[in-house]
């Protein structure tokens, strides 16, 4: 599965929304494909309003990606746990989206504007 994961910048510039809340805009996504699999965006953490989310005990691990962090974000509607994940150190070849959050759909809307 490792060698179907492809990196690539995402073209335009996206919007990071949340319980009614912009948390960041960003030119500078990279979308991740691994598979049959939807692709997941990536946005940069120098993008983001990160006082808005905290790390959290969450962890998982993937054989393809590396070890994930997972993290809540405080809305002001209440917190929305892990709502978003990150790879810290990925394995080799996807170091491209350390220092970028990825986002549940189901919690947080990122949309090209």
């Amino acid at each position: 599965m490792a060698n179907k994961i492809k990196l690539r910048t995402a073209p335009g510039k996206y919007s990071i929304r949340a319980a009614g809340a912009v948390l960041g805009e960003s030119s500078n996504v990279i979308e991740l494909s691994e598979g049959d699999m939807t692709p997941v965006l990536y946005v940069p953490r120098t993008d983001l309003a990160m006082a808005f989310f905290d790390k959290t005990d969450t962890s998982t691990h993937c054989p393809h990606k590396g070890d994930a962090t997972y993290y809540t974000l405080e809305a002001k509607s209440g917190p929305i746990p892990d709502a978003a994940w990150s790879y810290e150190t990925p394995h080799k070849g996807l170091e491209a989206i350390a220092g970028h959050l990825a986002f549940y759909p189901d919690k947080v809307t990122v949309e090209e504007v």
